[in-house]
């Protein structure tokens, strides 16, 4: 951190760089060196050598996310405004002036977050496990007379779009191009724009037709909020919830699959059994989380934090996979059975992923792991363990691909 008032060299330490492929292959072990070199809170550089924060501590985490006056998710007051050029690649990360949830804060945030919730709440669970069940048994279909597959390309990648596309309101018709806009998206590639684009306008064709015709779906029920959004809040909104609802659960699908595919303690679950699925799911939470770091919070004021000098307009990065391991509160592995929720994976505070929206998330990641066990019950790795390997990305954790095997079995 060498840009002009930036708090780095205060402890003698040099920031890391967020960045790198040890934040795919290895992260555990970098978190725990930062944590030994830095404190609970780590001076990183983004890419351009942008100064930030990476907050490490589990307790440290819990008061950034727990005091939004101090550390607001105003974007607008980022120091570091004036040194970031128009086509930083983070921008659609970080954000600037964006019209979504993400960013508005006070009681318009709050306003929003229960328009959301209120929304996604009216989802029936049964509705939503059959939805998921269905498409489930479509793509399993597509690849079970194989006897192989990418459980992550032909599956995990493509199942929870299509659920969130009908719960929001889309035509069955209309979720293949969805899910190639999401995937366009996630790639970052010539095509990331694109899919954005489709995407967006998507939306808007959406929120036109809810207009006219309303259904029993999470969009008309946005739309008829009292808090009088408009619709480019509204379809901004459905945006940031396809995103979040689509990448992380993906990669929550296809860590669990891989941690009972190569432990042997969830092999009763491969052979006939659910009751571990739960469980693989909770401890991947814990131990291998699919959002492993967030952008951000900005300090509203001068202020100390783990033993740091931070200062206003201080850009805080939200380390949850490290304070989700900070040795300060994870004295044994008793944390990850019996359900314990106490995990950071899902965020905290007033900006957290609404209860309703991980209850979604929940619903479409067991089922598709549960019909995947039904329909291939004897699955198993195609590949060793030690040749899985995941996106170089700090911000989300996921596989690149997942290769297995079973007995061909016909289409339902």
């Amino acid at each position: 951190m060498t840009s002009p008032g930036c708090p780095a060299s205060e402890h003698g330490t040099a920031p890391v760089p967020l960045s790198g492929p040890r934040f795919a292959t290895e992260p555990a072990t970098l978190y725990r060196e930062m944590r030994r070199d830095h404190g609970a809170v780590a001076p990183v550089v983004l890419d351009g050598d942008i100064p930030a924060w990476l907050v490490l501590g589990y307790r440290e985490l819990h008061q950034v996310t727990g005091d939004p006056a101090l550390f607001s998710r105003d974007s607008d007051l980022w120091n570091q405004w004036e040194n970031i050029p128009a086509d930083w690649p983070l921008l659609p990360m970080i954000g600037h002036k964006q019209p979504s949830i993400l960013y508005t804060v006070g009681e318009r945030h709050r306003q929003r977050a229960a328009m959301i919730s209120h929304a996604l709440e009216a989802v029936d669970p049964f509705e939503l496990k059959a939805h998921a069940e269905q498409f489930a048994d479509e793509l399993i279909d597509g690849f079970c007379g194989k006897g192989e597959c990418d459980i992550v390309a032909d599956y995990a990648m493509l199942l929870p779009v299509r659920v969130l596309a009908r719960i929001y309101g889309f035509s069955d018709a209309q979720g293949p191009g969805l899910v190639s806009a999401m995937n366009d998206m996630i790639d970052g590639r010539e095509r990331a724009l694109a899919g954005q684009q489709h995407l967006a306008r998507s939306m808007v064709e959406l929120l036109a037709a809810k207009h006219t015709a309303p259904g029993e779906d999470v969009a008309s029920y946005m739309l008829q909020d009292p808090s009088g959004f408009t619709d480019e809040e509204v379809a901004q909104d459905l945006m940031v919830m396809m995103a979040a609802g689509h990448q992380p659960t993906a990669d929550w699908i296809g860590n669990s699959l891989r941690l009972m595919l190569t432990d042997d303690r969830f092999a009763a679950s491969l052979f006939g059994g659910r009751h571990s699925v739960a469980e693989a799911m909770n401890e991947v939470l814990w131990e291998d989380t699919p959002t492993q770091n967030v952008a951000g919070r900005w300090a509203t004021r001068d202020t100390r934090l783990g033993d740091r000098h931070i200062r206003s307009g201080d850009l805080l990065l939200l380390g949850l996979a490290a304070a989700n391991a900070d040795p300060q509160v994870r004295t044994d592995a008793s944390v990850l059975t019996g359900g314990n929720s106490a995990h950071f994976s899902f965020g905290h505070g007033e900006h957290r992923c609404p209860f309703p929206a991980q209850e979604v998330a929940e619903v479409i990641a067991r089922t598709a792991i549960e019909v995947v066990l039904d329909r291939l019950p004897d699955i198993d790795l195609a590949t060793t363990a030690a040749a899985l390997t995941r996106r170089p990305s700090p911000w989300l954790r996921g596989l690149t691909d997942l290769p297995v095997r079973f007995t061909p079995t016909p289409a339902l």
